[in-house]
């Protein structure tokens, strides 16, 4: 089993929640949604955001506008739904929730009785 199949799987796994998070305070255009996630080392291409944003999008969680751009073609900027805003509140409580319960299943018996 290699190592870089099950390092994808996790990242695949939290992207939807850090794409609404990483929308959370202001719309973004996809270009500085990759910056963001690549800053973060979670290394996403194109082909893999566009399709989610477009399912997040039917989903009610995600709008878009277009907006002008002075260096190139008109930006597609994507921001939280009311409906986004709840489910990000509910992903994050789980998240926590679930940081939790892996911190407690992978902490060493040793470092619970010191």
């Amino acid at each position: 089993m290699k190592i870089e199949n099950t390092k994808a799987q996790m990242r695949k796994g939290v992207l939807e929640y850090c794409i609404l998070s990483i929308l959370k305070d202001q719309d973004a255009y996809v270009a500085e949604i990759l910056e963001t996630l690549k800053d973060a080392k979670l290394l996403v291409v194109e082909g893999t955001i566009y399709p989610l944003l477009t399912r997040l999008k039917n989903a009610g969680l995600l709008n878009y506008r277009w907006e002008e751009s002075t260096s190139g073609p008109p930006r597609k900027y994507y921001g939280l739904t009311e409906t986004g805003q709840v489910f990000l509140t509910e992903l994050t409580q789980t998240w926590h929730e679930l940081q939790n319960a892996v911190a407690v299943v992978t902490q060493s018996k040793n470092e619970t009785n010191e």
